[in-house]
């Protein structure tokens, strides 16, 4: 089983070169992050086309998260616990049969956080601490588990292009990477860093030359529950749908399982 993460970037600007890598790739199960529409004004029809069945938790002009799978939805919820004042769409899950039994994929568009002298930055690490709580009730279940999604996490130096030029941003704080680190800590694996220690970015802004540079940071991650680590086979980062016609300024990235 594939399955992907992407921060599309607005669904509507961006429907034609998801459609494309989804006929050029068919993974099974894809999250998407930012698709800035309610939910009646999701392109369906062309994903439906290629046999995609589509869930989405959706926010006008903001936000917003979708699931697209080849497979049934068992189950399937939105939102993040915890505030019922908080009505940001940041979260989706569903629940899926596969031979090897049920997988539960939670997609996530984690706040940024900028800036950081508003009201924005406790939001991010009021946010993480309820995700902590999620994930642990969600471990306690003892299944595959697949948390993924645009975290807004820079986690490591390796993981930046020029990390100096991150230092002090939200995605790069020492409160962001200390629950960063809580969060792993409850049991979850860094898919990628389970393959590979060299660096890979799943990122680049639209500012200042950055893909031209290679100048990029990973802040898009599939986080594995025991059950789902055991299972996975490797990870690909799409880099090359940075270079398509109108990109996002994230690229898909991609988990193989043995579900």
């Amino acid at each position: 089983m594939r399955i992907a993460t992407w921060n599309i970037n607005g669904i509507k600007a961006r429907i034609e070169l998801l459609v494309a890598w989804l006929a050029q790739e068919k993974p099974d199960i894809v999250v998407l992050q930012e698709i800035k529409t309610v939910d009646e004004g999701f392109p369906r029809a062309e994903i439906e086309a290629l046999g995609y069945n589509i869930e989405t938790h959706g926010q006008k002009s903001w936000n917003g998260v979708a699931i697209l799978s080849l497979l049934p939805f068992d189950e399937i919820s939105r939102g993040l616990p915890g505030d019922d004042a908080d009505e940001q769409a940041r979260l989706i899950e569903g629940v899926f049969s596969t031979e090897s039994g049920a997988v539960r994929v939670c997609g996530i568009y984690l706040p940024n956080g900028n800036p950081v002298d508003t009201e924005k930055f406790p939001y991010k690490l009021n946010w993480m601490r309820r995700l902590e709580s999620y994930v642990e009730g969600r471990l306690a279940l003892e299944e595959p588990f697949v948390l993924l999604g645009d975290f807004n996490i820079i986690p490591a130096p390796i993981d930046a292009h020029d990390p100096s030029a991150w230092w002090g941003d939200a995605l790069f704080r020492p409160e962001s990477q200390e629950r960063w680190r809580t969060l792993l800590n409850l049991g979850l694996t860094d898919a990628l860093r389970a393959t590979t220690s060299e660096a890979a970015y799943t990122f680049w802004d639209f500012q200042a030359g950055a893909w031209r540079r290679n100048a990029g940071i990973r802040i898009d991650h599939l986080l594995l529950s025991p059950q789902a680590a055991d299972r996975l086979e490797d990870v690909t980062v799409h880099k090359d749908v940075r270079g398509w016609d109108k990109p996002s300024d994230h690229v898909p990235v991609e988990g193989r399982f043995s579900f």
